[in-house]
């Protein structure tokens, strides 16, 4: 670029300036004004938008009045039950609003980012060309990765398991202690913690949802009344149902469903009571120990003995009286000369 010398040459060059400036300053403004206003309107878009996610959220995981009233009715008894759980359905609700407002805050900023540039000028087609080849190498590099993502986003949505379940994805069995959008962190039987991708599991067994179900095999003898037994399970059943904190922990009638085995000496009576998910081994250990109780004062034998036929014993006769003579215990039998040792026989000296 020439500097200007003269004082003609100067006042050329500012009149081409001005005339310049003259010509581009109103679209410079406009496209300022244009640039603010989407910015503004971004960031007011996306604070409506997560406001109205927040407000759906907490309406999501606040329970409603009938709710209220069946929770303080009911207390413990529906806890874990899959029916009423505001801790869960909160987990849940919180976990939905944090990734409905990451998505909505990439979108509306993102198109927000792509306006502005295209308000400076700039031309997009290379850059979406660009963003799209990488997208879709990114995309094909780290599918595992999207469909964990994908999955736990499904999980959390139809409430398939939650903190604090029980439940059986296959690969490993325990108790659920986080739930991600990747990851799902279990507190196996002996202790071990299992993490397991979303995107790997392929069925789940939920222990902790709905209801669970106590079964006790009753053994008992092959000769007793079976209406008599079955009495004395009700009995107890019924006993061990009107106790603190069965009473919560079983759900209705415990069933004699009938005989399940036929052996020689025992029969084997089936039982079954619906329980607390979650507690049906703790009712089944309760049941089994008041059975047994409620047989041993009724007398009810557990398998019947064997009859053991017993025979008049023989009198004991000493061996020497009815072994057979040896010959060898007479001296002058062949049999004994046979064994006696050879004499020594004297060498004579020459």
């Amino acid at each position: 670029m020439k500097l200007p010398t003269s004082a003609d040459e100067v006042t050329a060059s500012t009149k081409q300036a001005a005339s310049w400036f003259d010509q581009n300053w109103q679209s410079w403004v406009e496209g300022g004004v244009r640039i603010v206003f989407i910015v503004v309107l971004a960031l007011v878009l996306r604070a409506v938008v997560r406001k109205l996610i927040t407000q759906l959220v907490s309406r999501m995981g606040r329970p409603s009045e009938d709710e209220d009233e069946m929770m303080g009715r009911l207390g413990g008894l529906l806890a874990n039950s899959g029916v009423v759980n505001t801790e869960r359905r909160q987990q849940r609700s919180e976990a939905i609003g944090s990734v409905l407002r990451s998505v909505a805050s990439f979108t509306i900023l993102g198109t927000a980012a792509l306006m502005v540039l295209s308000a400076l000028g700039v031309n997009l087609a290379p850059l979406l060309a660009s963003a799209g080849v990488a997208g879709v190498a990114i995309g094909f590099g780290a599918r595992n990765l999207v469909t964990d993502f994908l999955s736990g986003v499904f999980m959390i949505m139809e409430d398939q398991y939650g903190v604090g379940d029980e439940i059986d994805t296959g690969v490993a069995t325990g108790t659920v202690l986080e739930v991600g959008l990747r990851v799902t962190k279990l507190r196996g039987v002996g202790g071990e913690i299992w993490y397991i991708r979303n995107g790997e599991v392929k069925r789940i067994a939920n222990m902790s949802q709905g209801w669970g179900t106590a079964t006790v095999d009753v053994q008992v003898g092959y000769k007793e009344d079976l209406v008599r037994v079955e009495g004395l399970i009700t009995e107890a059943a019924e006993q061990l149902s009107k106790e603190t904190p069965y009473d919560e922990l079983i759900w209705g009638r415990v069933k004699v469903l009938g005989v399940d085995s036929v052996a020689t000496d025992s029969l084997v009576l089936k039982v079954e009571a619906r329980t607390t998910p979650g507690r049906s081994a703790q009712v089944a250990r309760a049941l089994r120990q008041r059975l047994k109780q409620a047989f041993d004062e009724a007398g009810v034998k557990l398998k019947d003995e064997a009859v053991t036929v017993s025979a008049t014993p023989v009198a004991a006769v000493p061996a020497a009286d009815i072994a057979a003579p040896s010959a060898l215990s007479d001296p002058a039998s062949p049999q004994s000369a046979a064994v006696k040792p050879i004499p020594a026989q004297s060498v004579e000296q020459p």
